[in-house]
């Protein structure tokens, strides 16, 4: 394992995590407690410190999950949560201070932890970074030791740039992969000059840049990969990071000439976005220990030539920039 910092928070983290969204049991299939401790014991065994989630996953039982396993380590393993996203309807009338007060202590409780290492707003609407009453919140938090940092998990890149503005703003998670590449324009620059975390979510496209899909595959009904494609439930960019499914696949298969004998696309999806030195971790989720090992092998993988990065580089162009780079 690599380890990197991140930002100035300092924890020193595995450069891939894990995400615990699938461990919760919402990608088309229902919480399995031995599942959740294979997929986390393996992340742990091959050196990951470093596990995200949220209270809404599985309504908790990821926290709770992840609660239960903490108690079977000996080792240092950073936890960061995420909340807000109970608030429904999910408007900025809804952030209150005391209602995300009662959602951090929720979570305090689920995870069996004094402090949460670092507790991020959980892609609030873009009203809620205009209130400075909100953020404040957190700084009383950390006074009375019930979280260690602060930080945010965007959408666009516009909330991070102006989530970075509050000093008590620690880290930023934030979607980024070969299919979402707007972020490294500005973004990228302003969170190296302010010491800012970047945790990247989502960076396999939903699973897109394994190579693994085709026009045939059929995602189970409690999928969001299966009913989420428009943005029907939450942000359109989160399932496949707002590509048409069918415009993906055909990138996908421009980006499978560029993989070198014996690799695969998302050991190269993974290492493209390592090359970022801003980045500090990556959290591709995993719902089988197998998985996991998958996802690690990236880290002691060849960084990518000039050609494959041009490469990358012209699939974008062609495919994707003309319907997505402006949204995000």
């Amino acid at each position: 394992m690599q380890y990197r910092t991140l930002g100035k928070t300092g924890f020193n983290i595995s450069g891939i995590s894990l995400g615990t969204w699938q461990v919760g049991g919402k990608w088309g299939s229902e919480f399995n407690q031995k599942n959740a401790e294979e997929i986390l014991n393996t992340a742990v065994d091959n050196g990951v410190n470093f596990i995200d989630t949220a209270d809404v996953y599985s309504d908790g039982e990821s926290e709770k999950a992840i609660g239960r396993f903490l108690k079977t380590r000996k080792e240092r393993i950073y936890v960061a949560t995420k909340c807000g996203r109970q608030i429904q309807p999910h408007v900025n009338d809804g952030y209150q201070p005391k209602v995300l007060r009662k959602y951090v202590e929720d979570s305090l409780k689920r995870l069996q932890l004094e402090t949460i290492d670092l507790i991020q707003l959980h892609c609030p609407p873009t009203q809620v970074f205009y209130r400075p009453e909100i953020f404040s919140l957190f700084d009383d938090l950390k006074k009375e030791g019930k979280i260690q940092h602060l930080g945010v998990s965007v959408e666009k890149v516009e909330e991070a740039l102006k989530a970075i503005e509050f000093d008590n703003v620690t880290t930023v998670q934030i979607i980024f992969n070969m299919f979402r590449q707007r972020p490294a324009e500005l973004f990228f620059a302003e969170a190296k000059r302010k010491n800012i975390g970047i945790i990247v979510r989502v960076p396999l496209a939903s699973g897109l840049l394994t190579g693994n899909y085709t026009a045939q595959t059929v995602f189970e009904t409690g999928d969001h990969r299966q009913f989420n494609r428009n943005g029907e439930a939450f942000d359109k960019g989160e399932t496949f990071s707002g590509i048409d499914y069918i415009t993906g696949l055909k990138a996908v298969e421009q980006l499978k000439q560029i993989v070198p004998a014996g690799k695969t696309l998302s050991s190269l999806a993974l290492k493209w976005i390592l090359g970022f030195d801003a980045v500090s971790t990556i959290i591709p989720g995993a719902s089988k220990p197998e998985q996991v090992i998958r996802n690690l092998q990236a880290i002691n993988e060849d960084g990518l030539t000039d050609d494959q990065l041009q490469q990358v580089k012209n699939v974008y162009e062609e495919y994707i920039k003309p319907a997505v780079h402006h949204l995000w």
